[in-house]
């Protein structure tokens, strides 16, 4: 069976599983994907009751603001990452793997082949077990220099994810308000996306969350990530979800100037018009792709599509 239709994630939360209260919480929570998590939230001691606590609250009914349940297993060679997924892999509410320190391609490859041999719950409507999605995060020079290797790893490889600190870590950078020292590989690891049709760049954790200037901290890097070919944002807390999800959407202008271009495209089609103009500028084949795109986004993230089709109905090619 092939992977489940890709999910939009432009925000991913991260909630310790050692932390029953926090499980909880997120049954109130809107959020394009919740990544309950038995890594770094996690302490040594605690690694066994959060994969119970993440297994019992996965078996209860998915919390209908959460469209997508994941769960960050340990880092393979960790000793823990067997466990993990022995554990976890069959519970109901299972979309989405996030495997860490995902070095080099084997690394990956473990992981998977590990998942698909534990998998085996199958739903009341499937024939067959289902293939849960994997996302891999990127930590270390290592794994920058294997991106093109690790991309084509496996087709259950839905989306690439930046950890800056253990990137930083790694090559002794100190992590500054401009974000620049991660430029190189925040710019690579978008552009690996894109060139293996990989559906989530999700960018850094911004550490600052708390008032004013917490907001502030996070709007600017979801605008800067967004700027550099991100589409989501990994979360530490509630508050940042709401703003990557707002972040990482089409805007108001970018939908309503996206269906202008489909409705009049259509209709040049019909004229067999290859290339026409709206607003006095030059709408072609690239043009198009790129509006369409936008068109389709904005309906997975909720927008009303329709009522803007509505409005401008009567758009004509210039």
């Amino acid at each position: 069976m092939s992977a489940a239709k890709s999910a939009v994630r432009r925000a991913l939360l991260y909630v310790p599983g050692s932390s029953q209260k926090m499980l909880d919480k997120t049954r109130g929570l809107t959020a394009d994907c919740v990544a309950y998590d038995l890594e770094d939230s996690v302490t040594p001691g605690r690694k066994e009751e959060a994969r119970s606590n993440i297994c019992r609250f996965l078996e209860q009914p998915k919390a209908s603001g959460i469209k997508e349940c994941a769960v960050r297993i340990n880092a393979v060679g960790s000793g823990y990452e067997a466990q993990d997924i022995a554990e976890v892999a069959n519970v109901p509410n299972l979309d989405t793997v996030v495997v860490p320190k995902v070095d080099s391609r084997s690394d990956l490859q473990w992981a998977a082949d590990f998942i698909n041999h534990k998998r085996t719950y199958v739903g009341p409507e499937e024939t067959s077990p289902k293939r849960v999605k994997i996302l891999a995060l990127v930590e270390s020079a290592k794994a920058l220099s294997n991106l093109s290797e690790i991309c084509s790893t496996t087709s259950q490889l839905d989306g690439l994810i930046f950890a800056a600190e253990d990137f930083a870590l790694d090559l002794s950078l100190t992590r500054t308000p401009s974000l620049t020292e991660f430029l190189y590989a925040r710019s690579a690891i978008a552009t690996a996306c894109r060139a293996h049709n990989l559906p989530s760049t999700i960018d850094l954790v911004c550490t600052s969350y708390k008032g004013d200037e917490g907001r502030r901290a996070m709007e600017e890097e979801c605008l800067g990530g967004k700027g550099l070919g991100f589409n989501g944002k990994q979360c530490i807390h509630p508050d940042q979800v709401v703003i990557a999800q707002r972040a990482f959407a089409p805007s108001e202008d970018e939908v309503t100037w996206a269906v202008r271009i489909v409705i009049a495209d259509a209709k040049a089609d019909e004229q067999g018009r290859g290339a026409w103009t709206l607003d006095d500028k030059m709408i072609d084949v690239p043009v198009v792709g790129k509006a369409k795109a936008l068109v389709s986004k904005a309906a997975a993230c909720g927008i009303d599509v329709d009522a803007v089709r509505e409005k401008w109905g009567n758009q004509e090619p210039e």
